[in-house]
């Protein structure tokens, strides 16, 4: 049974992306199409407060892309101001370099390696690190970093576990993505736990989604369920699948599922040779399932926590017939 995921492939220590394991050992044959590309911005200002640890309570980072712009922040080798340019980072993600004021820019900066090994890290690790996610907390690790948090699993909770912590009269610094959703800052503010938010990236359409999409639909046919992993990607996303699937989408807001299958979606084939298939649509968490809902999308499935193992499971309940989780 085949089944779509949409987002990029990460290789872990096997050299295979855990979310394809884990469906496999199900019997589901996943495919990911990347749905999302970023834009890394304002690094040196960014670079500049990581230099200053004294400055600050601690760190949080609630997504691997935060994590990716301190790694940018870091390198050695960058080029020089204004020559910029467009790059593949650590998990496949095609990003580019801007600087506040739009230009181009991949400007080395006064945080180096170097630097950060003799003195920085173990000045941020007398601090707290807060981190959202298992991924998070990996690419985190990879810097030097001991974190704390990783198993809240979305920001609402790490609120919940900074507020019950923290005592700091120093701001958190907060690195984050243009889209980010204010329920961590304002859960802060309202415990008065000061926060330093600076945008070190912004969430693009990938330029490859429509065409990866056909070519999806055309070669393999009608997946058995898609999951969302991001509003945004929701976003990025939806309208191409619309053009996919034809009416449906619009007649299963108004009239609901169109199929025995709970919370299933009837999506016509592009291949005439096809049979009519039911798409379940699965959210790897709340806030996915949320926006969702709020296309009027039925979500069949909400993983339990952001992870490979809990999005197998879920969907293969949610698969098995009357299945929901």
């Amino acid at each position: 049974m085949k089944v779509l995921l949409l987002k990029d492939a990460k290789e872990d220590d096997c050299g295979q992306d855990p979310y394809i394991r884990e469906l496999g050992l199900y019997g589901l044959e996943a495919t990911l199409i990347p749905v999302l590309s970023f834009e890394f911005l304002s690094l040196p200002s960014f670079s500049e407060k990581l230099s200053h640890p004294e400055d600050y309570g601690g760190l949080i980072f609630t997504s691997p892309r935060a994590v990716e712009a301190a790694e940018l922040c870091l390198e050695q080798n960058n080029k020089t101001e204004g020559e910029g340019g467009s790059a593949v980072d650590s998990t496949g993600h095609l990003f580019t370099l801007i600087s506040p004021a739009g230009r181009l820019n991949s400007r080395s900066s006064c945080t180096s390696k170097r630097i950060w090994e003799r003195s920085l890290k173990e000045k941020w690790n007398a601090k707290s690190v807060y981190v959202v996610g298992n991924a998070t907390a990996s690419l985190v690790s990879k810097i030097g970093l001991d974190t704390e948090g990783e198993t809240c699993g979305n920001a609402e909770k790490l609120a919940e576990y900074i507020c019950s912590r923290e005592s700091s009269a120093l701001p958190l610094l907060f690195p984050c993505g243009n889209l980010k959703r204010e329920i961590l800052p304002k859960a802060l503010k309202d415990k008065g736990i000061a926060m330093e938010s600076i945008t070190v990236y912004q969430t693009v359409a990938h330029p490859g989604i429509q065409g990866n999409l056909n070519s999806y639909y055309s070669q393999q046919g009608v997946p058995a369920s898609i999951t969302f992993f991001s509003p945004s990607g929701l976003t990025y996303s939806l309208k191409h699948i619309q053009e996919l699937s034809g009416d449906n989408i619009d007649q299963i807001k108004t009239q609901g599922p169109q199929h025995p299958k709970k919370n299933c979606l009837q999506l016509e084939p592009l291949r005439k040779d096809c049979t009519d298939t039911a798409v379940m649509f699965a959210a790897i968490g709340p806030t996915t399932a949320r926006a969702l809902a709020a296309q009027g999308l039925p979500v069949s499935c909400t993983a339990e926590s952001p992870t490979p193992q809990a999005l197998a499971t879920g969907i293969r309940k949610a698969l098995q017939p009357h299945g929901c989780c």
